[in-house]
């Protein structure tokens, strides 16, 4: 997936200004595809360039103009063909997972450390979602129009538990560590070997 296309997306609920786009990657679409403001003023040009949206100029009294986007024919169609083409799984690239792989080779106060700060990061996010879901699905329905919106929250809500509840896990193990000469206990009752060099 390209900007573009989460551009794209996004403009398929409405026509938005270059800032409205970009409040709407910081409260939604942003949480599965990141993009800074900049990037997203970049690639509204290269959008006009290629005839997927137009820009219309909306006169404010009191304050500067405003350019409001609208998807072209062109536009749609475009996002019709890059939604029917199948998806790639994600792949993780997480620095922090690279460094319990290697638990052995590195000091654990640092990691434990790092291990507690993900874990706010994860339960901060996960409130988030939370708050949104109650807000804009206080039954948690939603028309066919949002149903796309609501599951995107609902595995975000997963996802982020899941990853709060890991850090837990791990930060228990990382502290037993401490205590133990061969063998720690994780309470899925794998038994995972501290000193090996396998």
């Amino acid at each position: 997936m390209a900007l573009a296309d989460a551009i794209l997306a996004c403009l398929t609920e409405r026509p938005m200004t270059g800032y409205e786009l970009a409040k709407t990657f910081d409260s939604s679409i942003g949480f599965f595809w990141k993009a800074d403001h900049q990037q997203i003023y970049r690639e509204l040009s290269k959008l006009r360039e290629r005839g997927h949206i137009q820009g219309r100029e909306v006169v404010q009294s009191g304050k500067p103009n405003k350019l409001v986007y609208t998807l072209t024919a062109e536009g749609k169609a475009a996002f019709r063909h890059w939604a029917a083409r199948p998806s790639t799984p994600a792949s993780i690239k997480d620095d922090l997972l690279v460094r319990i792989y290697a638990l052995d080779a590195v000091d654990i106060e640092p990691l434990r450390a790092d291990l507690m700060a993900r874990q706010e990061h994860h339960r901060d996010r996960y409130e988030r979602y939370e708050r949104i879901l109650k807000k804009r699905f206080p039954e948690g329905t939603a028309s066919p129009a949002d149903m796309g919106k609501l599951l995107g929250l609902r595995i975000g809500l997963q996802h982020e538990r899941m990853v709060a509840d890991w850090c837990e896990e791990a930060i228990a193990a990382l502290s037993a560590i401490s205590g133990t000469a061969n063998l720690v206990e994780l309470d899925a009752g794998i038994r995972q070997p501290t000193g090996s060099g396998d």
